[in-house]
């Protein structure tokens, strides 16, 4: 008698359990939106130039694809402005270089939580072209400037960007908030870039000059296909 009721206990469990699990099955899903942010840029030189970090914006278009549980993939087509801003021992000189590009990262998305709140963090490599560069600048090559940044900084002032295509390493972490109205997410995120704006040759001037930037963006998501995951069906 015992045995049955500890059988029937078991089978009542497993099947609550079933029930359970088939409630809160794993749904794939696609979402399409838009994305604003400000980041803060820099440009790692060697030799060292003094640097404020630039103020640039970047909007674009993302599209995300939760294929698995806690696991999916965003894909971002983006314009962003990047550069860097020299800093002057004497605050009445400035120098700005501004560079737009269009910009590309593919990332996987690893979220965490299953309610109107989760926790997200991206990690891909981007892919980027400069579109076009704009220089706001008061120094003039007859000004008598201390040296704080050296005759190299002086040659870069005149200096044309050389490489046009960028790539690098970007990601963070984020939150989401899920309602009927769509989806908002809201994310630091860091950009490594692993090239060089202007060539690195040891007869060039700098031997490293990889861009940095520091972003917070606010992306809003509207899901468009929500498709249940079917399990192996046995035979």
């Amino acid at each position: 008698m015992k045995t049955r009721r500890i059988i029937s206990i078991i089978g009542l469990s497993l099947a609550l359990l079933a029930e359970a699990d088939g409630q809160t099955a794993f749904r794939r899903e696609l979402s399409i939106g838009g994305s604003f942010g400000m980041g803060m840029s820099t440009v790692s030189f060697v030799p060292k130039i003094q640097e404020n970090q630039l103020l640039g914006l970047q909007v674009g278009i993302t599209g995300r694809w939760l294929t698995e549980k806690n696991l999916g993939l965003m894909a971002e087509i983006n314009f962003s402005q990047q550069g860097w801003d020299e800093q002057f021992d004497d605050t009445q000189y400035h120098y700005t270089r501004r560079i737009n590009y269009v910009d590309i990262p593919i990332m996987t998305h690893i979220y965490f939580g299953s309610g109107r709140i989760r926790f997200i963090f991206n990690l891909g490599p981007k892919v980027g072209y400069a579109m076009s560069e704009q220089t706001t600048t008061n120094v003039k090559q007859d000004d008598a400037l201390p040296p704080n940044n050296g005759e190299k900084a002086t040659i870069l002032r005149d200096k044309p960007l050389e490489n046009k295509f960028a790539w690098g390493i970007c990601g963070g972490p984020g939150i989401e908030l899920r309602t009927k109205a769509g989806y908002f997410i809201l994310e630091g995120r860091y950009y490594y870039a692993l090239g060089d704006i202007f060539h690195s040759k040891r007869e060039d001037p700098f031997s490293m000059s990889s861009s940095q930037v520091i972003m917070g963006k606010l992306t809003y998501l509207i899901p468009l296909t929500k498709q249940k995951k079917r399990s192996p069906q046995p035979l």
